[in-house]
């Protein structure tokens, strides 16, 4: 049983193209706009909008896979509000579209940030929208937890932010926040009773979209008791390996406040990165990777009865306009 997994696809319709420059438009502080415009420009994307190409390419190369894993991230989320947006969610149902049309009955896919809403990158902008919940679950069909079986392997697919949501809430709307708690207390209780159901000799291979999540399921007892059952756990979120390696070496970082909300989350999520390990995480790097390494692309493996489990490699190229 071959497994194709893809994250961080970032898909940009007809609606989301027409947003030329939306990362910087927000910032009215000179400096934050000089420094995420060169952060962006040199290191992260260029143009976010470029890269529509790599999941036809994506699904070209995975055409022969048995089952199809995308860890969520499926829009640019250019409102910043999550699929609440109406351009935001055609991105999302045109790409969630083309992968169900490829890998019909073999395709899941696990709920991202950029579905549900997040504050911009060196501004106040977006944030959580119970309505982009709404739409993820009734309108796009995606589900916050799902498990498949494939012989002694449990398929296992949660939903960060909901996991994370203390580290969240604060970018959520003051009216919504008791809603978003609920939802989390439900999640929960549906993790817990995943757990809970593994049989001995079951693997899970574990799909969280942001790591950030990961400390808290490690709070949970079950989770905690189960954890040498979990093969890997599967993350996207951070791009590329080189985002990866670094936030492991700045476990403990102070928190940055300079660039805004988004990397004062991350810095503070960061100083908790020491519980990452017991979940044995692979980092999937999104389709494009980022710009300064242009290192994007997709893992394959096989489901071997009594093996463990051994994931390739598959770079895409950039081929990006004006690169």
């Amino acid at each position: 049983m071959q497994l194709a997994i893809l994250t961080d696809i970032h898909y940009a319709g007809a609606g989301e193209q027409q947003r030329k420059g939306y990362p910087v438009a927000h910032i009215r502080n000179p400096l934050q706009r000089a420094a995420v415009m060169t952060y962006r420009h040199f290191f992260w994307h260029r143009d976010p909008f470029a890269h529509n190409h790599l999941l036809d390419a994506f699904i070209n190369c995975a055409s022969d896979a048995d089952l199809v894993v995308a860890n969520g991230d499926y829009s640019c989320d250019s409102a910043a509000i999550g699929v609440a947006d109406a351009a935001s969610c055609e991105s999302t149902a045109e790409c969630l579209a083309k992968l169900h049309r490829a890998f019909p009955d073999r395709f899941m896919a696990t709920i991202g940030d950029h579905e549900l809403g997040k504050k911009t990158l060196g501004g106040n902008k977006g944030g959580l929208q119970i309505e982009s919940y709404v739409r993820s679950r009734k309108g796009l069909g995606l589900q916050r937890f799902w498990t498949r079986e494939v012989g002694p392997f449990v398929l296992m697919g949660i939903t960060s932010t909901l996991a994370a949501l203390p580290v969240y809430e604060s970018e959520a709307i003051a009216g919504e926040v008791q809603q978003w708690r609920v939802l989390r207390e439900e999640h929960l209780n549906e993790i817990r009773a995943g757990f809970e159901t593994l049989r001995p000799g079951q693997r899970v291979l574990l799909f969280c979209h942001d790591p950030t999540a990961l400390p808290f399921l490690w709070r949970e007892e079950i989770v905690r008791k189960k954890i040498g059952q979990i093969e890997r756990t599967v993350i996207g979120h951070l791009h590329s390996r080189l985002i990866f390696f670094k936030s492991r070496l700045l476990t403990g970082m102070p928190v940055i406040r300079f660039l805004g909300h988004t990397p004062e989350r991350l810095s503070r999520a960061l100083r908790e990165a020491r519980y990452w390990k017991p979940f044995n995480v692979l980092l999937c790097p999104s389709l494009s990777g980022i710009q300064l390494l242009k290192d994007g692309g997709f893992y394959t493996t096989r489901l071997d009865d009594g093996k463990p489990l051994q994931f390739h490699w598959h770079p895409l190229p950039w081929q990006s306009a004006g690169d």
